[in-house]
């Protein structure tokens, strides 16, 4: 059996919407990626029921959108320094998937007292760099991703369909997307901030990064494929064995078969093997 509740932690610019569930494991810090929320690991509570989680939405995003301010790495890491504070958690392991990857090395490097361990879902590390991207050009290489923003959904059921077609890989029946998506939603307006996706981008592929001073256990999982069947990985064999050679806590990484970005999390095959990773770092 497990305990849910949902609380609101104080932070520069306004309050973190964060879900706490409480199991049989000790807590996990789940971050979630860049456009979602944090019923992004709806799909981890289903197949690992004993993993204690506390799930932030970050600021920008769905129940922690009106968190005013600017958006970065930095700031995330903050903010989930505050959560763990208010949750009196001294030192917790981390989990984050893409950028949430990314801010959970952030909070790794930075306040290496507070982190037992990682599991990288698919980022956090070095991502092959689209072609010809500038910061200046992050705004249009994110332009599908927000174009979700623009428009009044009449409900979920256009949500969800539209959602899908995009990502071709998940599963419009599926009650867990529904309710990711729902969480989205407020009045048929996506509740993601555009400057703050922007800002939290540029600093993934252009800001400064410490992941080879990563000294905690580290798990990596990562996609077959990038955006859709068939698109390079986000990290290449050559790339994963580079890293196992730069960073000595890095154990052999998971590579999820069949499976896109959001499909590493976002199905039932990908978060099985997410909580794989989690329970193998949780039994060190």
């Amino acid at each position: 059996m497990s305990d849910v509740r949902t609380l609101s932690v104080p932070v520069d610019g306004g309050e973190l919407e964060v879900e706490v569930v409480r199991a049989a494991s000790p807590p996990v810090l789940a971050v979630h990626g860049i456009t979602s929320n944090r019923k992004l690991w709806n799909w981890l509570r289903a197949g690992a029921p004993d993993l204690s989680l506390v799930m932030p939405d970050l600021r920008g995003r769905a129940g922690s959108f009106g968190v005013a301010g600017t958006s970065s790495l930095r700031q995330h890491g903050e903010d989930l320094i505050r959560v763990l504070d208010a949750l009196g958690h001294d030192v917790v392991d981390v989990c984050g998937m893409s950028m949430g990857a990314f801010v959970a090395v952030e909070l790794a490097t930075r306040r290496p007292d507070r982190v037992r361990g990682l599991v990288l879902v698919d980022g956090g590390l070095p991502m092959i760099m689209p072609p010809r991207l500038t910061p200046e050009a992050v705004p249009k290489a994110f332009a599908r991703q927000l174009a979700r923003v623009s428009r009044r959904w009449t409900g979920v059921d256009e949500y969800l369909a539209y959602f899908t077609r995009i990502n071709p890989l998940l599963d419009a029946r599926d009650p867990l997307l529904r309710d990711c998506l729902e969480h989205d939603l407020i009045d048929g307006r996506v509740m993601l901030s555009r400057t703050a996706v922007i800002a939290d981008a540029t600093d993934v592929f252009f800001g400064e990064t410490h992941w080879r001073d990563i000294e905690v256990p580290t798990e990596l999982v990562c996609a077959q494929w990038s955006a859709g069947e068939g698109a390079p990985p986000a990290y290449s064999d050559e790339a994963l064995e580079s890293f196992r050679a730069d960073l000595p806590t890095l154990r052999r990484p998971r590579r999820v078969s069949g499976a896109d970005h959001a499909a590493t999390i976002m199905t039932h095959s990908g978060a099985a093997v997410v909580g794989v990773a989690v329970r193998d770092l949780l039994a060190r």
